[in-house]
C-alpha cells in the first residue's frame, strides 16, 4: 500500500508554470482524494527554464527521493528531451548506487516518454521500474475523473505496488487541442479500440519487458537533438549490453512528435544495426498517438526486423496514446495475444 508519493520533474519542468497551474492544482486533489501524501521535492515547480538548466538538481530530488524513508513512491511529473543530462550527477561518483544501497526500502518509479532515460538508468543497477503513467499527463487528466482505464491502472499499482495483467482498452482517445482552464470539465473524443494485434511470429512469448520511448532511445545513439548526447550515454553505458537484452521483450512506443514513416525507419533500423532483434524474445508496440501513421509503423517494424519467427504485438494501451496502461520492468511477462492478455509473475 502506498503512503507518500514523490513528486520529481526529472525531465521538464512544466508542472512549475502557471499555463498548467489548472492541471495541477486538479492532480494534487485527485492524489488527496486517493489518499496519498503528496511531497513535492525542492526543484519540481522551479519551471521549465530552471530546470533545464539545473540537471543537477533533478538529480538531486531524484536522490533524495529514494532515500527519504517516508517516501513509497516516486511519481515523475512529465517528460522532456534531455533526462540523459542526469547521468553524470547519478554515476559518476556512484550516487545513485549509494542512494539506492542506503534505502531503507524499494520505491515504485513511475513514468515514461523521456523518463524512458531514468528506467534505463535504473535498469543499470537492478531497479524494477514501472513504465506508462506520469503525474501531468494522467493524474491531472481534465475530465471529471481520471480517464477509466488509466485509473484502473494506478489505483492497483498504489493499492497493491503492482500490476497482475494488462488488458487492452474498449476505447481510445483522440489528444486534446485545447488545454486551457476553460476545457476542464470537457470530454475528450473517443473511438473504438480494436485490442492487441498480432503482426507477426507466435502468439505467446515470454520475458522481461525493458524498452520504453522510440524517440529517447534513438538519442542514446544520435546527435540530432543535442552534440553529447552519445558521448554521455556511451560514457556511462546507458544502453543495456546485447546479453542483458537477451530473453527480454522489447517495449516500443512513440512519442507526441509523431515522427513521419521515413525518421521511424530509420530510428527502428538503428535498433536493428546494434543487434537488439536478435536477441529479444519478441516486440510489443504502443498505440501512436492518434493513430498517426499506425498503418505504416506496423509494415515498417515487421520490414525492418525482417525475422517472421520474432513475435510482434501492436496496439498496446501504452505511451503516448490514451488512455494508458502501467507495464512493470524487471518482472517475468507472458504475452498471450490469443487470449488478449499480458500476465507479470
Amino acid at each position: 500500500m502506498i503512503n507518500t508519493v514523490a513528486l520529481v520533474s526529472l525531465s521538464a519542468g512544466t508542472i512549475g508554470e502557471d499555463f498548467v497551474k489548472h492541471e495541477v492544482n486538479i492532480g494534487l486533489k485527485r492524489l488527496e482524494q486517493f489518499g496519498l501524501n503528496v511531497k513535492i521535492m525542492p526543484h519540481a515547480m522551479k519551471g521549465i527554464e530552471y530546470v533545464k538548466n539545473h540537471p543537477k538538481e533533478r538529480a538531486n530530488d531524484l536522490l533524495a527521493a529514494i532515500c527519504d524513508e517516508e517516501v513509497d513512491m516516486i511519481l515523475c511529473a512529465i517528460g522532456g528531451d534531455d533526462t540523459y543530462r542526469l547521468l553524470p550527477y547519478l554515476f559518476k561518483n556512484n550516487e545513485l548506487k549509494e542512494a539506492i544501497e542506503k534505502a531503507e526500502k524499494r520505491k515504485i518509479f513511475l513514468g515514461f516518454s523521456d523518463t524512458t532515460m531514468n528506467h534505463l538508468m535504473l535498469h543499470k543497477l537492478g531497479f524494477g521500474t514501472f513504465y506508462g503513467q506520469s503525474f501531468l499527463a494522467d493524474v491531472c487528466e481534465m475530465e471529471d475523473d481520471m480517464l477509466p482505464y488509466t485509473k484502473k491502472f494506478f489505483e492497483e499499482l498504489i493499492k497493491t505496488g503492482n500490476i497482475k495483467e494488462i488488458v487492452p482498452s474498449d476505447v481510445w482517445y483522440e489528444e486534446r487541442t485545447d488545454w486551457s482552464e476553460s476545457a476542464v470539465g470537457t470530454e475528450r473524443t473517443k473511438h473504438e479500440n480494436e485490442g492487441f494485434q498480432l503482426l507477426q511470429g507466435k502468439p505467446a512469448f515470454a520475458g522481461k519487458i525493458l524498452g520504453g520511448c522510440l524517440e529517447s532511445i534513438y538519442d542514446i545513439f544520435d546527435n540530432s537533438r543535442y552534440p553529447d548526447t552519445i558521448s554521455l550515454c556511451e560514457k556511462y553505458n546507458l544502453f543495456p549490453s546485447l546479453e542483458d537484452w537477451r530473453g527480454k521483450i522489447l517495449l516500443l512506443e512513440t512519442s507526441e512528435e509523431q515522427p513521419d514513416p521515413k525518421h521511424y525507419r530509420k530510428m527502428v533500423e538503428t535498433l536493428k544495426k546494434v543487434g537488439v532483434f536478435d536477441v529479444v524474445s519478441g516486440v510489443i508496440c504502443g498505440k501512436p498517438m492518434n493513430e498517426l501513421y499506425f498503418d505504416e509503423y506496423k509494415k515498417i517494424i515487421v520490414n525492418v526486423i525482417d525475422n517472421p519467427n520474432i513475435s510482434v504485438v501492436a496496439n498496446i494501451n501504452i505511451g503516448h496514446a490514451t488512455p494508458r496502461c502501467i507495464i512493470p520492468f524487471g518482472i517475468e511477462a507472458e504475452v498471450d495475444a490469443v487470449n488478449q492478455k499480458i500476465r507479470f509473475a
